[in-house]
């Protein structure tokens, strides 16, 4: 049995992002970049105005004031006809170009029309006008050959339209891993039938592939399989075509041993069974060869509780290393226990909690799970806390860390 962390070290040291695809922009939120992607352009391509008002040369507003003829309207979309001269002013409307020559855009506010000669005036009034006042120069945001997104990065909303404005129709980014989900157990049916005698609906497997779903990857569901040789071989053979096969229920040792050599005659490859956790301690890694890389078998156990931790815990991480995030922990906060805890046992304990702010001060509140399969008493559950091994007794008031859902 080994360490929580020993665990992570030897999934991650095993796990890389899969090869690169190129997606068009619609398609492509929430990959990750496999490429730099450098702007076409300088944005704004022009010297853009910030206001609806008057471009002129600011050293003619002698002591903040000044009459100039005005020869051009520019509206945004619109070219100025010829460049501004001493004396002179463009009427510019916001996102408009600002004319050559002019330094400055006097807010239309602070302008005085007079239309009555055969040239039209403005008389402009602005005590603190200066070089650059209300102008957008060329090239500020973005400038051409610029690198904008970095491989690695991850794409938000934000950023394809970034993509949008330097060009970019389709983007090179790392697929969202595809993972299996198999149920195991001659005990189970699927959530359509109605259990017989001794029988239960499978609710694990749908809720990993819902986890699944949302940290990232695609779940495939490859319903149920029964406790028989040639069944199991045939299921997980067809799981192996996707980048990992998590398998729920049936792989620890024991009486029921047949899912473990299963997977050895398969050609999988234990990289561990077991790690110091509560629950979840039948945790189990392997890894398969395979044409289209490296597959992963995830075994975790079949109750709801169990699951949920070894998920977070441990393919989460897996999922989030294949698409080419970053090494992506679950969200852990400070929270204060509502209630005593009595630890029994030396392992690191992840027990479900509700979490509440009470007086600027958020508080957790022990769910009881009721031997672990009640999903009811889970659904209640805002994270996990986390008592950590070695110590027996926890008082209300104390701080401790909880895995935020």
């Amino acid at each position: 049995m080994i360490e929580i962390e020993q665990a992570l070290a030897a999934i991650y040291q095993r796990t890389e992002p899969r090869q690169a695809e190129r997606l068009p922009l619609s398609q492509a939120v929430g990959r990750v970049l496999a490429e730099d992607i450098l702007s076409d352009i300088d944005s704004p391509p022009y010297d853009k105005a910030l206001v609806d008002g008057y471009a002129v040369v600011a050293t003619d507003m002698r002591g903040g004031r000044g009459d100039f003829m005005v020869i051009d309207e520019v509206r945004a979309g619109d070219i100025p006809c010829e460049p501004l001269q001493s004396g002179m002013a463009t009427r510019v409307m916001a996102g408009a170009p600002v004319p050559r020559g002019a330094d400055t855009v006097v807010p239309g506010e602070r302008a005085q029309a007079d239309d009555s000669g055969d040239l039209p005036l403005v008389h402009l009034e602005e005590p603190n006008v200066r070089p650059g006042q209300h102008i957008l120069p060329r090239g500020t945001s973005l400038q051409r050959g610029q690198t904008v997104l970095s491989q690695g990065h991850r794409l938000t909303a934000i950023e394809i339209g970034i993509l949008a404005e330097v060009g970019r129709l389709e983007v090179l980014v790392h697929p969202q891993p595809r993972l299996s989900v198999l149920a195991v157990g001659d005990q189970l049916v699927s959530p359509a039938e109605v259990p017989g005698a001794g029988q239960i609906r499978n609710s694990t497997g749908p809720m990993l592939g819902a986890l699944i779903q949302a940290a990232g990857g695609q779940a495939v569901d490859r319903g149920i399989a029964l406790d028989t040789e040639p069944e199991l071989t045939r299921q997980i053979n067809q799981g192996f075509r996707e980048d990992a096969l998590v398998l729920c229920g049936s792989v620890t040792t024991g009486a029921m041993e047949m899912v473990p050599r299963v997977l050895r005659d398969l050609g999988v490859e234990r990289v561990f069974q077991g790690v110091r956790v509560s629950p979840g301690r039948t945790f189990w890694l392997g890894t398969l060869g395979h044409a289209r890389g490296r597959r992963f078998v995830f075994g975790v156990p079949d109750n709801p509780v169990s699951a949920l931790v070894c998920f977070y815990l441990f393919v989460r991480p897996a999922i989030t290393a294949l698409a080419g995030y970053p090494v992506d922990e679950p969200v852990r906060i400070q929270a204060h226990l509502a209630d005593a805890y009595h630890q029994r046992g030396d392992r690191p304990t992840y027990h479900p909690v509700r979490l509440e702010r009470q007086n600027e001060k958020m508080v957790v509140r022990l769910l009881d799970p009721r031997g672990m399969p009640d999903l009811k008493s889970l659904a209640e559950a805002s994270g996990l806390a986390l008592f950590p091994g070695g110590r027996t007794d926890f008082a209300p008031g104390q701080t401790i860390s909880v895995i935020r859902f």
